[in-house]
């Protein structure tokens, strides 16, 4: 079996994990017209870091340091980030089983998920980009944004074209529909 068969089959059981958890999360919800309120303002901050991320990126191609790439090395998983933390608190789950969430799902995205993609995507970009990467390595954060934007950034305009490519949509489309769903579930209790 070749890597890049490996790394798609990989891929296809990360991403079945993934609706295999949202599910369940789903199907033991609690929510409330509050807890999908505040859930929802930090799904759509990471929504607008992905969206915006996906429009520059043209990935391993080339080196994207504009945009919030100037701020954090993986805005897209800073996004992630932010969903996966308003995905939990929407779904309100009984006795403390959200806060529970989300302290396990933290320490799994900081100390599984960023671990994983921190040994692997700098060695590819470092050797795809060698210097320039070096420089924007050491000076712009894994994850969460530093204050003071990365100087040495090489302009770049959002495009839809890109965000296509990113296939972005397709995360848009499925945060709508999870968010209405638990929206429902709420009003339909609270009446």
């Amino acid at each position: 079996m070749s890597e890049r068969e490996y790394n798609r089959i990989l891929g296809v059981l990360r991403l079945a994990a993934l609706f295999a958890v949202l599910l369940v999360l789903i199907y033991y919800a609690r929510p409330t017209v509050p807890s999908v309120a505040i859930g929802f303002v930090f799904v759509v901050l990471g929504e607008t870091v992905r969206f915006w991320s996906s429009g520059l990126l043209l990935k391993t191609r080339e080196l994207m340091t504009a945009g919030p790439y100037r701020y954090t090395r993986n805005p897209l998983y800073l996004g992630r980030f932010l969903i996966l933390t308003g995905l939990i608190i929407m779904v309100n789950l009984p006795n403390y089983l959200s806060l529970i969430g989300l302290v396990f799902g933290w320490a799994w995205f900081i100390g599984v998920y960023m671990r994983r993609k921190e040994r692997v995507e700098p060695a590819r970009l470092r050797e795809e980009h060698g210097e320039a990467y070096d420089r924007y390595f050491e000076a712009v954060p894994a994850l969460f944004p530093t204050l003071s934007p990365y100087k040495d950034f090489t302009p770049a305009s959002w495009s839809v074209e890109r965000m296509m490519r990113n296939r972005e949509y397709w995360m848009v489309i499925g945060l709508l529909g999870v968010t209405a769903y638990l929206l429902w579930r709420a009003l339909s209790t609270a009446a």
